[in-house]
């Protein structure tokens, strides 16, 4: 998976297409990740010992898809390449062609 956690992602569909955040968490098994703040839902919870209950605000995962890394030295959405140096591999931007 190309996107990683801690890039900075924008969202390229969706409701909240256009919006850019930091990406948290990411699920390679369902090819999903957990953007702050965006895909945010209500859940409804039930009061226990520890918890109050009532409404909550979660935020939910988003298909990878939907997302493009935002490259930190040109500051645009870019696709990802990868590049080997002295044997390591390396995510490369491809508008700048500079190491991210």
């Amino acid at each position: 998976m190309k996107i990683h956690k801690g890039d900075k992602v924008k969202i390229i569909s969706g409701k909240q297409k256009g919006t850019e955040s930091v990406v948290e968490k990411v699920y390679k098994e369902n090819n999903k990740i957990l953007v702050e703040n965006v895909n945010i839902v209500t859940k409804h919870a039930k009061p226990t010992a520890n918890t109050a209950g009532g409404l909550l605000k979660v935020n939910r995962p988003i298909n990878v898809s939907n997302a493009m890394v935002v490259c930190p030295k040109c500051s645009k959405s870019v696709r990802i390449g990868y590049k080997f140096v002295d044997g390591k591999k390396f995510r490369v931007c491809k508008k700048c062609n500079e190491v991210i």
